[in-house]
């Protein structure tokens, strides 16, 4: 089983909005706050991110930004803007004139939506902002992705609605893994790289995840790793920030929930599928996790609309 695949099939719901728009001349706008991650890629030219936190960081193109938990940040034509001051974006382009100029940046900014009812913990780990600038050599999945993305929203072709939705996907995959390995290179043994790359650790989260239904303690989880139980459940909290049990928890109620819309099963069949003995208990504790209980929970996100915000094309001008 592929843990990283599960963990980022529930950090977000649903297709990214995104829109694609040309900025010329003097140009700001303010993002977030955010409810989903919000991103940002440089298809041409070059422009300045800004943050409340940081000095300026200059972008080029090819670069990428991820903002995992939506945080207030400003794109602009120069450093000097005051983020305060820049007008909010307003979802889509602005179109303008048109008019060439050598000073511009074409971007592809948007934003994947979160499934704030049931944040993975992996999300806590990640930082404010994540920048993956455009060197050579340097995560060649994630270059491939980006000049892909280009390509695509430079020259539509037949299937452009399905290919666009498909590409931003694999861009988050790649971004993630890119941050990864490098925070693997900045931070040795620690994080969720050494968590994935630690055979103890790594054995004990496909068991929970595979198998959520066993009654797992501790010590067993620790047996499947010939480690002793106080050894094992430092190494896991170390790597994943919470003990044991408290992921499995998490998981299973998690679980729950993507089981409960995807499927009619009966609340007994989910709460059995999921390690609870009774229906009371599960109903019980999901109810504690999500403030609803399961039934309506279920009822509510099925009705909620799917969402499809995208625009493609777009000018600037400021």
């Amino acid at each position: 089983m592929d843990i990283f695949s599960e963990v980022i099939g529930s950090l977000r719901t649903g297709r990214a909005k995104f829109a694609r728009t040309r900025h010329l001349g003097t140009w700001g706008n303010r993002f977030g706050p955010e409810p989903g991650m919000g991103f940002h890629v440089v298809l041409a030219g070059s422009c300045w991110l800004l943050t409340d936190s940081e000095p300026p960081v200059r972008l080029s193109a090819g670069d990428v930004v991820l903002l995992p938990r939506g945080a207030v940040h400003g794109l602009a034509g120069s450093p000097d803007r005051d983020l305060a001051l820049l007008p909010p974006d307003s979802g889509g382009p602005d179109r303008g004139d048109g008019d060439e100029e050598a000073d511009c940046a074409t971007l592809l900014c948007g934003a994947y939506r979160l499934d704030h009812a049931q944040p993975h913990p992996f999300l806590r780990s990640l930082p404010e902002v994540i920048h993956l600038p455009a060197q050579l050599g340097h995560h060649p999945a994630l270059r491939s992705a980006v000049d892909l993305l280009a390509a695509d929203l430079s020259d539509p072709q037949p299937g452009a609605d399905a290919a666009l939705p498909a590409l931003l996907d694999l861009l988050l995959v790649y971004v993630l893994r890119a941050w990864l390995r490098e925070e693997a290179t900045r931070r040795p043994g620690t994080g969720w790289q050494a968590a994935l790359d630690d055979p103890a650790v790594a054995a004990a989260l496909r068991q929970m995840h595979v198998a959520p239904q066993r009654p797992w303690t501790v010590q067993q989880l620790a047996a499947l790793t010939d480690l002793s139980r106080t050894t094992f459940a430092r190494r896991f909290a170390a790597a994943m920030g919470v003990p044991p049990l408290a992921y499995l928890t998490w998981w299973r109620l998690n679980r729950a929930a993507q089981l409960l819309v995807r499927e009619d099963a009966p609340l007994a069949s989910i709460a059995r599928r999921v390690g609870y003995a009774s229906e009371f208990a599960f109903a019980n504790a999901f109810k504690r996790r999500f403030g609803v209980s399961p039934g309506r929970f279920r009822r509510t996100r099925r009705q909620e609309p799917v969402q499809h915000d995208y625009d493609l094309g777009g000018v600037s001008t400021a």
